[in-house]
């Protein structure tokens, strides 16, 4: 790969003041790579979903990342494989901006089949990890937090009970960022998405993505970002 220059900085750096819900579990810093004025280019929403999705699931990501990045909004994810790796390609040919959220440091790899995904978005994009050196399994719980506490609002395409991508659902409620379900993943009615629709979330169609575009919160547009 060719050399990145990597920075470091503090959530606050990046989203200004945290109140107690963001701080508790904010990590205490944050390391980038690639255009940093991608993170203030404007809203920031993930796609988030299931590694192992569908072919109508990829279908759906890549039309709402492509939605998205013709309004404006920046697609962010974490790089995994599936409704991830949908939403980062889609978002770049369409011509918009997109943040990786890793559950890795920045010089590592995973999956390694996104190597030259990552490599892009480090040099055109911009790629955020929590961790300087490698951990395990349990980063990733600890990614989608993170994710969670830098997006402005939570998209899930489709995914299992027991995926990082509930627990980025929960997490963004926890924190009163907007989370929404697609209307054709609510329509299943899992336990967990009756669950998550209970305690807050919404359902994402055609008829509201005005709606859910104005329910994006201004305060972390960007303006509080400091570089």
């Amino acid at each position: 790969m060719n050399a990145v220059s990597h920075l470091e900085r503090t959530p606050e750096d990046l989203l200004g003041p945290l109140n107690a819900v963001e701080k508790k579990n904010a990590p205490a810093k944050l390391y980038l790579a690639g255009d940093l004025s991608v993170f203030r280019a404007g809203p920031r929403v993930s796609i988030v979903g299931s590694r192992n999705v569908s072919d109508l699931g990829k279908a759906r990501a890549q039309r709402l990342a492509r939605a998205l990045v013709k309004r404006g909004v920046t697609v962010m994810s974490g790089l995994a494989e599936g409704v991830d790796a949908v939403a980062h390609q889609s978002a770049i040919d369409a011509g918009g901006k997109t943040i990786a959220v890793l559950g890795t440091p920045l010089d590592r790899y995973f999956p390694t089949s996104n190597r030259a995904l990552q490599e892009r978005i480090m040099r055109e994009h911009l790629a955020i990890s929590q961790f300087e050196h490698e951990g395990g399994a349990k980063n990733f719980p600890m990614r989608n937090r993170t994710m969670a506490l830098l997006s402005d609002a939570t998209v899930i395409v489709e995914a299992g009970e027991k995926s990082g991508t509930v627990h980025q659902g929960w997490e963004a409620l926890r924190l009163g960022r907007p989370l929404y379900l697609l209307q054709s993943l609510a329509e299943q009615k899992h336990p967990w998405t009756e669950d998550l629709q209970q305690y807050g979330a919404q359902v994402l169609s055609n008829d509201n993505f005005d709606e859910f575009l104005a329910s994006i919160p201004e305060r972390a547009r960007g303006e509080h970002v400091a570089f």
